[in-house]
This record gives C-alpha cells, structure tokens and sequence, in this order.
C-alpha cells in the first residue's frame, strides 16, 4: 500500500490525511469523476486500490482530490517540467512585424528572418500592425498573411490562424515537414556530388 504522511508534496500538494476537509470531490486515476466523498470514503478509496489521495483543487468547494499512483505522479510532474525548461531555452516564440501594405522586398527579408528562427526550433509570430486608416482595409492584413503561407509552403505549419489582437493581426507558425526534406534533398545532392566527382578521380589516375 501506498498511503503516506508529510504535508506537502514539495510546494504544490497535499497528500492523504494532511488534506484539510470534511468532504472532497474525488477524481479515479484516469481523472474521471467518482463523486463528493467524506473524507474517510476518500481515503478508504485510496487505500483499496494502493494508490494516494493528493489534494489537485483546494480553492474549490468542496476541494477536488484525486487518487494516483505517487511515484508515478511525481514523474509525470518532473518530465513537464523539463520539457517546459527545454521550450524555454531553444529561445520560444519569435515575433516579427510586418505592415498591410509591405513592399515584396521587405517580406523576403522577414521571411528570411522567419526561416532561420524556425530552423533553431522557435516558433515565429507575424504580426501585421495597422497604423491610423489602415484599419479601414482589414482585408490587406489577411492578404500578406496569405502571401506568408503561400511564399513558405510546407515549411512551416500553421499553429494558430490569423487572430486580431486589437490593431494587430497575428499569425503564429511553426517548422514544418517540408523543411526537412529540402534539407535531406540538398544532402542528397552534396553526397551525389562527391561521388561524381570520386568517379572523376578514379578515371583520370
């Protein structure tokens, strides 16, 4: 059986009869609602499927409890919290302006922009800001945001549609496959090349 003491899972959680309450609304091991319980029913619960009782919800009335495997639970906790570590310092989202009326030339130029962070794994945000009259022409933002998607292609994935942000429309992407082929394609290429070229070699000595 797994049912312990100590008052606090490190500085988030309480566990088994150190979680304050007469009664808790209790979630099984899968985070499907069983039902507001008693205290002693919650942790009767607990001690008959060998698991613990942590306290997820304490501002809710009655608190939310769940019944989980511990060990378990602290692993899970450990390895989202790397991954958000890790998301963190690949450097997050990038965001690059743009204007609804951008000469070709300036959209190459952040695209280009867009295409190196999105090679060091960072999301890029495009916003196109609208300055004074240029809001009577929302349609414009919705064009060069088009452009973008056309422009890039398969290399990059669409993690959230346009959405305006007051006097901003933002456009939020990701790498996408097609970026690793052409990548593969050039390798592919470099290595054809100097075959080629060690056959060259071969024949002339």
């Amino acid at each position: 059986m797994k049912i312990s003491g100590g008052n606090k899972i490190g500085k988030f959680f309480r566990l088994n009869q150190n979680i304050p309450g007469a009664q808790f609304r209790v979630l099984d091991p899968g985070g499907k609602q069983i039902g507001i319980l008693s205290k002693e029913e919650a942790l009767a619960k607990a001690k008959e499927l060998e698991l613990d009782l942590i306290e997820i919800a304490p501002q809710a009335n009655p608190p939310v409890v769940r019944i989980v495997d511990f060990q378990k639970f602290k692993y899970e906790l450990s390895k989202k919290e790397r991954l958000a570590r890790k998301g963190s310092s690949e450097g997050g989202l990038k965001e690059l302006w743009l204007s609804p009326r951008i000469a070709d030339h300036d959209l190459r130029v952040r695209l280009n922009q867009a295409e190196r962070f999105l090679d060091d794994n960072r999301k890029v945000k495009l916003t196109v800001k609208f300055k004074g009259r240029e809001m009577a022409y929302p349609q414009l933002g919705f064009e060069v945001l088009q452009q973008v998607i056309q422009i890039l292609g398969d290399k990059v994935t669409v993690e959230r549609e346009p959405k305006w942000e007051g006097r901003k429309l933002a456009l939020i992407i990701t790498k996408g496959k097609g970026a690793n082929k052409e990548n593969s394609k050039t390798e592919e290429d470099d290595k054809q090349v100097g075959n080629n070229n060690t056959t060259i070699e071969k024949r002339v000595v």
